[in-house]
């Protein structure tokens, strides 16, 4: 129940009930290069699987397109709605996934361990020939897919994690996961108007923080797109959808600080960001599924969708979005988000 983007239907109702608490990933097998750990980096091996709902899971999306690992990593997509076994897989032809054969990604959980307590959360790697989860670990699936995964990139793909920068893109990405992408569940599934006001307060002042950041700079970190770009992308384009609203984030919206909005429609109408945005399964999911916070299910129609496409201005302040690379090509047949789920 302490994973809000795994959890069951019962779990989901709990919350805004019991304290939140983010569990850490229990599978945190890594995938490399030298395959010491027991996992080699190998092409068609492994299946990624999603919800496009899911800011933690929609880095992996956003890190797969730039670094061109279609190919080599193919894609499951979770349906964005629920029932009490957890993500299931009822978008494909007789709810199965067509290369995993199985109803529900909790069964790929019970292949690796039987009877495991915890929830059943994406991002998902799942070893194809076993069937076997390998890893659950939001956080370090996307590192290694920059660092580990290079012999597999594509042609031009950028550097979304220079070894020059690391330093500063951690201490970035720390302060950034603590405060904005974990802090709007914790305003949102706060028990007590006392822990919704603290999350409330460290959330807003982060993000002015961030805005000040970027109000001279194109990027976060450097003059190219990295890490943490994606990481905070997730969040802030979610944010007037369900966060400003669903999660009670509303002493601003997004599209009300000048930075933050041109920032977030940069990265949104740069190749490899919006074209994985599906702001339909967002909606269905946060307002159906969090029943603990919205009991009716009822999804709001706004906000209106037509300014993600608005110019930004933000190549005024210079930065290469690739650095020395090139954008990532079309999206594959068959990963495309439907033209009414987006802008």
């Amino acid at each position: 129940m302490n994973d809000p983007d795994g959890t069951a239907q019962d779990g989901n109702s709990a919350y805004g009930h019991k304290p939140f608490k983010r569990s850490r990933s229990h599978f945190a097998d890594r995938i490399t290069a030298d395959g010491q750990g027991g996992w080699p980096v190998e092409a068609g091996r492994y299946r990624l699987v999603v919800s496009r709902a899911c800011p933690w899971a929609s880095r992996a999306l956003v890190s797969r397109r730039l670094l061109g690992l279609e190919w080599a990593l193919s894609l499951a997509v979770a349906d964005p709605l629920q029932d009490d076994r957890s993500w299931r897989f009822t978008l494909d032809p007789d709810g199965r996934d067509p290369v995993l054969g199985i109803r529900y990604l909790s069964e790929a959980y019970d292949a690796r361990e039987r009877g495991y307590p915890g929830g059943v959360s994406v991002p998902a790697i799942v070893d194809v020939p076993s069937g076997r989860l390998v890893t659950n670990d939001y956080q370090q699936i996307t590192l290694d897919f920059a660092t580990e995964w290079t012999a597999l990139h594509r042609p031009g793909a950028p550097d979304l994690y220079p070894a020059p920068l690391r330093e500063e893109i951690d201490e970035v990405m720390e302060g950034i996961y603590r405060d904005v992408n974990n802090g709007v569940y914790r305003a949102g599934f706060a028990d007590g108007q006392r822990t919704y006001e603290s999350a409330y307060e460290t959330l807003f002042r982060r993000l002015d923080q961030v805005s000040d950041r970027l109000a001279d700079r194109r990027y976060l970190v450097g003059d190219t797109i990295t890490e943490a770009d994606i990481r905070l992308f997730t969040t802030l384009v979610r944010f007037d959808a369900v966060y400003h609203g669903h999660f009670k984030c509303n002493r601003s919206k997004l599209a009300e600080d000048p930075v933050l909005w041109a920032y977030t429609r940069d990265l949104y109408q740069t190749p490899g960001f919006g074209d994985t945005v599906d702001f339909h399964h967002i909606k269905q999911h946060y307002y159906r599924v969090h029943t603990g916070i919205n009991p009716t299910g009822i999804v709001p129609v706004g906000p209106d969708l037509a300014g993600w496409l608005t110019p930004h201005h933000r190549e005024q302040l210079g930065g290469r979005p690739f650095g020395d690379g090139t954008p990532p090509g079309p999206v594959p047949t068959g990963e495309q988000v439907p033209p009414r789920h987006r802008p």
